[in-house]
């Protein structure tokens, strides 16, 4: 059976510099019938265990450390015996919510993943945060943006180890070699397309 996207939305908080808001984020879970990886852990361990079932997780993917995206990263991992794998200049987000523990496996540009016959390409986007990176899955004709691009346009550089014209950069140089017809997966909101963001930042 080839690999499919599940996908929930799951509720709680985002801090950073000393404010704390609700968000609702998104959460992926990619595989087929008998093995998956998790791209993100928001939240709550047993909504996400409500996606994964009872398949085989083989890693748990971060696109960022914020840490509405990794909070439950490692009781995450304690409950699937699963690898977390983040790109290591994400370490002083990751280390403002887990002071005692580190994820396992450093993402870098180009790192792959197989799960369910399907490939998984990381591509290193900073400017949300410095590690941010993108899991792209040309079979599948999607892209995991996390929070680096959104419907609409750039993710938020307003808050610490940010960047405005950095992730603008990264949009311009990885993310637009996609195809046009590529889904955006974002991690709050609603899908879009690369065309349709190309468009929107002048680039169309």
């Amino acid at each position: 059976m080839p690999a499919r996207v599940d996908h929930a939305v799951v509720s709680g908080t985002f801090s950073l510099d000393g404010e704390t808001f609700d968000v609702d984020n998104n959460l992926w879970v990619v595989g087929d019938d008998v093995e998956c990886v998790v791209i993100d852990a928001p939240h709550d361990v047993d909504a996400i265990m409500a996606v994964v079932g009872d398949r085989q997780v083989r890693a748990i993917l971060c696109t960022h450390a914020h840490d509405d995206h990794v909070r439950v990263a490692p009781a995450l991992r304690q409950r699937v015996v699963a690898p977390i794998m983040l790109h290591p200049d994400d370490r002083p987000l990751w280390e403002l919510t887990h002071t005692d523990e580190l994820w396992d496996v450093d993402l870098g540009e180009g790192f792959e993943i197989l799960v369910g016959g399907t490939t998984l390409r990381a591509i290193h986007t900073p400017g949300h945060a410095p590690g941010a990176v993108c899991f792209h899955a040309p079979s599948l004709g999607c892209v995991f943006t996390g929070d680096t691009l959104f419907q609409g346009g750039p993710g938020a550089t307003g808050r610490s180890f940010s960047d405005r014209p950095t992730i603008e950069a990264s949009i311009r140089a990885k993310l637009f070699s996609l195809p046009d017809s590529t889904v955006v997966h974002t991690g709050h909101g609603d899908d879009t397309t690369i065309g349709a963001e190309r468009a929107a930042l002048g680039e169309g």
